[in-house]
């Protein structure tokens, strides 16, 4: 038992604030969590963390459109800030399911800590330029591609992570040399003042800082994600293997629900943006035209490997993980 919590303790330090979807809260300030299930007589209760994120607007929706209940599950939403509450919350069964990035859980897993997504949660659009994320530099900047980030500042929102992991592997794609790079730690809402105040040569950023950081004449040099990969899958759901296997039924209807509602999102943009508006403080105006992630049911292994081989190759983790062993 100790030397389980203390695994879940180095988990957590390294995950920092880490799991979010994208990387990164994609609201101006976390709300608090709608009221979800209603009249919960004969449904089966199930705890689920998430970060208070656009990349999380599937799971609200299909419980509005009553996707859960329609397969017995009443849903306990909460919200936390990032990785350093979601995967312990996982692992001590404090939640049954959880919102992480794609890499956290493969850190998490490569500590030692028996995890595995269970449905897809967020990818990006496939689109270079027309992405939820993006490598941002000040107008009248000299860096013009990927490779030119070689031997500059670069901001991320957290190190060791998705945001850093996919910049080094497009900025080796495009012919430069990753290990000059210097990340530092910026959160994306302060991300588009260090950029203007020069305090980093440029800036990773997400939507919807993203948009406001072009507005004010930025300009996105490198979509990395798509860059990585037009396929790459950013985030899922996942939960305990104990789960999986002691709880298959539970697991397999949260499953078919949770792919209902990732449908339902991808289909109702509009509907996607208006809910958006009860769990975060992203403004009207902002949700009206910021850029939505793509929601998917299944995964991509091709992309999966591609993100997995990079991060052991850049030291995020131990060795590359295996599709098998995290993916449903």
């Amino acid at each position: 038992m100790k030397r389980r919590l203390i695994s879940i303790l180095a988990v957590a330090s390294v995950l920092g604030l880490a799991a979010c979807g994208s990387g990164s809260p994609s609201s101006t300030g976390g709300g608090s969590a709608p009221a979800t299930g209603g009249g919960g007589a004969g449904l089966t209760k199930v705890s689920v963390g998430v970060i208070p994120i656009v990349d999380c607007a599937p799971i609200y929706l299909g419980d509005k459109q009553g996707f859960f209940k329609d397969e017995g599950l009443q849903l306990d939403i909460q919200t936390a800030t990032g990785g350093a509450a979601i995967v312990p919350g996982v692992v001590s069964g404090s939640f049954d399911f959880a919102f992480s990035n794609l890499i956290s859980v493969m850190v998490a897993k490569d500590k030692g800590l028996d995890l595995k997504f269970v449905a897809n949660g967020a990818s990006t659009t496939g689109e270079e330029g027309k992405d939820i994320g993006g490598v941002v530099v000040p107008a009248g900047s000299d860096i013009q591609s990927a490779k030119d980030l070689a031997g500059k500042t670069v901001s991320v929102n957290n190190l060791s992570n998705i945001g850093d992991t996919t910049i080094k592997s497009v900025i080796e794609k495009d012919g430069g040399d990753p290990s000059g790079v210097k990340f530092v730690e910026v959160a994306f809402p302060d991300a588009p003042a260090a950029l203007a105040n020069k305090q980093v040569d440029a800036a990773w950023i997400l939507e919807p800082f993203l948009s406001k950081a072009v507005d004010e004449g930025g300009t996105v040099v490198s979509s990395n994600f798509v860059e990585m990969s037009p396929e790459l899958d950013i985030a899922g759901y996942f939960t305990k293997g104990d789960t999986i296997s002691g709880k298959a039924d539970l697991t397999e209807k949260f499953t078919r629900a949770m792919n209902k509602s990732l449908e339902y999102a991808q289909e109702h943009p509009d509907e996607v943006r208006e809910i958006v508006g009860t769990y975060t403080k992203i403004d009207e105006a902002t949700r009206a035209k910021m850029i939505l992630p793509r929601y998917r049911v299944e995964f991509d292994e091709g992309a999966f490997k591609t993100l997995g081989d990079a991060a052991a190759k850049y030291g995020t983790l131990s060795k590359a993980p295996s599709a098998d062993d995290l993916l449903p």
